[in-house]
């Protein structure tokens, strides 16, 4: 081929080439400008004396790489510098002092889950106190033959009680019995506040209490429970009347109570700290929810924690009293109500362990964590799970004790696994308590929560004349 001929032939390839280049590029700009970056990481061979490192995975073993938070860790412990901490997190230590251990990304918002029942916790014992009991109180609008133990009328029965169960209503009835009353001409009348087995349907509670009255309807659920609450509560043995009961010959109903009814008395439940403690231990939403209403619900919980702990509505927005759902808490804001609620505690001669479980003792949501023979006792916190709720979300804040000294802390892990974030947790906080000289269980004595509910009590009205004695 003449040299001319070559050249032109070279110029033709080369335009082809171009342009069909530029064609491709047009339709894929964006991945194709998009920087790739490289990360090397120093590998070392195992040696061939481990071979349990090494293990066998079968064909549909998915291995997730783990996320690792971008927020710098600022840290007094060296050998925390480059831990990794996973998903999208946060992480906040201090000394009861004030003085930072730890610090990463706390003031960014996280979703707190369950740990919003912290914030539920403070308000209420703030707004009530810790001694405050819930009222369910027994009315009529009819009128007592003593002879034949009647009330000719309907018997009211109103309240908020979260905690009233089984064992409460067999209680009513027996209180009915020893006021000499046992039979009811009309009907059972329960408010719509009323709830009753950790349900919030008014008509099904009036349902359950009305065959829980009457010993020939009563469910075997309900009378173990009944046994259950006179062992805890020190009673059996002291009452008089072997199985309780009252009978009506109408129906029962959902209403309001009409303006002639009369008190006959009120069961007051077991006080505030008791309620609170059994909500926390097991992370009972029901609970949070109801005892969120009694202040105003969520709005009126973040207004009473931002109005005293100064941190801003957009550290601490809550759309649910008990965690539910999305909420957005930063771990610097979550830091400042665990003070003043350490404080708030403090005036009533309490402590974090008298609301919230103690790892390793409590039963609940903390029972098996940080168990061992060496750390059971030393953690006193809250833990918070939501496994779909923004990419999966665990949490854990509260009190830890060392050799050196008591540390606050706030770990906010999100976007990932949850069984990965709590394995995280429990040695993150295991290894932060071996750089104040290990772990120190505090001095508490566990007791059950079915003994700490079942301190209820009677009252009555001044100048009642219903066989009192």
């Amino acid at each position: 081929m003449p040299t001319s001929d070559r050249k032109n032939y070279r110029w033709y390839c080369f335009a082809i080439l171009v342009f069909g280049l530029s064609i491709s590029v047009e339709g894929q700009t964006k991945p194709l400008l998009q920087d790739i970056q490289v990360v090397r990481t120093e590998t070392k061979p195992l040696p061939a004396s481990s071979p349990s490192l090494i293990k066998k995975t079968s064909s549909v073993d998915i291995v997730t790489p783990v996320a690792i938070s971008h927020s710098p860790i600022n840290t007094t412990i060296p050998v925390l510098e480059n831990y990794a901490i996973p998903g999208y997190s946060g992480v906040l230590v201090e000394t009861l002092d004030g003085e930072r251990v730890v610090e990463s990304g706390s003031n960014l918002p996280y979703n707190p889950a369950s740990n919003v029942k912290v914030a539920t916790t403070y308000a209420v014992i703030k707004t009530f106190g810790p001694d405050y009991r819930f009222a369910t109180s027994v009315w009529t609008d009819g009128s007592w033959e003593a002879s034949t133990g009647t009330i000719h009328g309907n018997l009211y029965v109103s309240g908020r009680d979260p905690v009233f169960g089984f064992e409460h209503a067999v209680a009513l009835a027996q209180e009915l019995n020893r006021m000499g009353i046992r039979n009811i001409e009309g009907d059972l009348v329960v408010t719509d506040n009323f709830a009753m087995n950790y349900t919030n349907s008014s008509a099904s509670s009036s349902k359950s209490l009305f065959a829980t009255f009457d010993a020939a309807k009563r469910s075997a659920a309900a009378t173990r429970n009944w046994q259950s609450f006179l062992i805890n509560s020190g009673k059996l043995g002291q009452t008089t009347v072997a199985a309780p009961s009252v009978t009506f010959t109408g129906s029962v109903y959902v209403s309001s109570m009409p303006s002639n009814a009369k008190l006959i008395f009120s069961h007051e439940s077991a006080p505030m700290r008791e309620v609170v403690k059994a909500m926390m231990c097991y992370s009972n939403n029901f609970l949070a929810e109801r005892l969120g209403d009694l202040v105003g619900g969520p709005f009126a919980v973040s207004r009473i924690v931002q109005q005293n702990t100064g941190v801003q509505p957009s550290d601490f927005y809550l759309a649910t009293s008990s965690g539910l759902g999305v909420n957005r808490v930063t771990p610097s804001a979550m830091m400042k109500l665990l003070r003043v609620l350490r404080n708030d505690l403090a005036r009533y001669r309490m402590t974090f362990a008298d609301v919230m479980p103690v790892a390793g003792i409590d039963k609940g949501t903390l029972e098996g964590r940080f168990d061992s023979d060496f750390s059971a006792g030393s953690v006193v916190g809250k833990t918070g799970t939501l496994g779909n709720t923004d990419g999966g979300v665990s949490a854990l804040a509260g009190e830890v004790n060392t050799r050196g000294g008591r540390l606050l802390f706030v770990i906010f892990n999100q976007r990932g696994s949850v069984s990965r974030f709590r394995a995280f947790q429990n040695l993150y906080v295991s290894t932060i308590q071996g750089q104040f000289g290990g772990a120190a269980p505090i001095t508490y004595s566990p007791i059950s929560l079915d003994y700490r509910l079942s301190k209820t009590k009677f009252s009555y009205p001044a100048g009642t004349s219903v066989g009192t004695e």
